[in-house]
């Protein structure tokens, strides 16, 4: 029976994992340009901290199935649709499995031979015409690249309409949270009084890590969400399938967030339905790999999966800038 079956009448999936340090007791938060470290007062009086954000946790969701010294998907996802661009010389710039926005991208959607956005137009029809038809939407952005719908994106270039809900969320919050302060100095060997706006010179800082009672990954599938969409089963299986793979990835091989942020895992279950065994890893592989197949075989996936464009337009515009000029 498949590891997906318990979950037909379940609205959401949720999972919490519990965390510690990997070594010693400090770890580092995110941190905010305006704001430094993110700390809150828990309901019952709590100090409390977000260790890392949903962004950051999306983000790194979406590498925890990315090999980057082939600069491709890892193996056992072969055969799932993604968009690949390329530049003049035929290397990869980027793809839609490393861009902020997915498939709404503007090295994506502003190729050069535009394939990406003239195959979303011939799809979607014509979208000023009433309603948006959201079960086409999926449609299309599953045959083009399925972690789009499970990542969310925004195809404002298309119409501001157009917004992909994140189907899959995570966090981490710290609870019982105390600075831990330290510092240090950073040595000139040349010229110790130098100007420190030129980077020379003897600097100190100082630095503030926290300590915590607890630590808590927090994950939620929205599968009520994927199954709106009105995908065949097969696809919707693949879409928890995959959110299940990252997020058990994620907590074996990236808890390594920062320098000083080293996290690993304790202990990890579903809290609704708190009756789930999650799977493990091998099991979503071999699920994964098996619903890949089937979605290839029923037509759902762009051929070849790998849709690949040139983006050429800074040099474009230089060129066209230098000729006016």
């Amino acid at each position: 029976m498949s590891a997906l079956a318990s979950l037909s009448s379940e609205p959401r999936l949720l999972i919490e994992a519990t965390l510690r340090p990997i070594q010693g007791h400090r770890f580092q938060p995110t941190g905010f340009a305006d704001l430094g470290p993110a700390r809150f007062t828990g309901p019952d009086g709590s100090e409390m901290l977000l260790v890392e954000s949903a962004q950051s946790v999306a983000n790194r969701l979406e590498l925890s199935v990315y090999d980057p010294a082939k600069g491709d998907l890892i193996p056992e996802l072969e055969g799932l649709p993604y968009v690949k661009v390329l530049g003049l010389q035929d290397q990869l710039l980027t793809s839609t499995l490393l861009e902020a926005h997915r498939i709404n991208s503007p090295y994506v959607l502003e190729a050069s031979d535009n394939q990406v956005k003239t195959t979303l137009e011939k799809e979607l029809g014509n979208l000023n015409e009433g309603p948006i038809d959201f079960r086409r939407v999926a449609k299309c952005l599953f045959k083009l690249d399925p972690n789009s719908l499970l990542h969310g994106c925004f195809l404002a270039i298309l119409d501001g309409r157009l917004r992909i809900t994140r189907a899959v969320t995570g966090f981490i919050e710290a609870t019982g949270v105390r600075p831990a302060e330290s510092g240090g100095v950073k040595n000139d060997r040349v010229n110790q009084t130098g100007d420190a706006a030129l980077g020379k010179g003897n600097v100190p800082y100082s630095r503030t890590e926290f300590t915590a009672s607890h630590l808590s990954g927090y994950f939620n599938i929205d599968l009520a969400l994927l199954r709106g969409y009105g995908l065949p089963a097969e696809a919707v299986d693949l879409l928890i399938s995959l959110a299940l793979l990252k997020i058990q990835r994620f907590l074996e091989e990236g808890l390594r967030l920062r320098t000083a942020c080293d996290l690993e895992i304790v202990q990890i279950k579903a809290t609704r339905p708190s009756s789930y065994t999650l799977p493990d890893i091998q099991t979503l592989l071999k699920e994964s790999k098996g619903l890949i197949g089937k979605c290839t075989g029923a037509n759902l996936f762009a051929k070849p999966a790998i849709t690949e464009v040139t983006y050429k337009g800074d040099i474009a515009k230089k060129k066209k800038k230098e000729k006016a000029e």
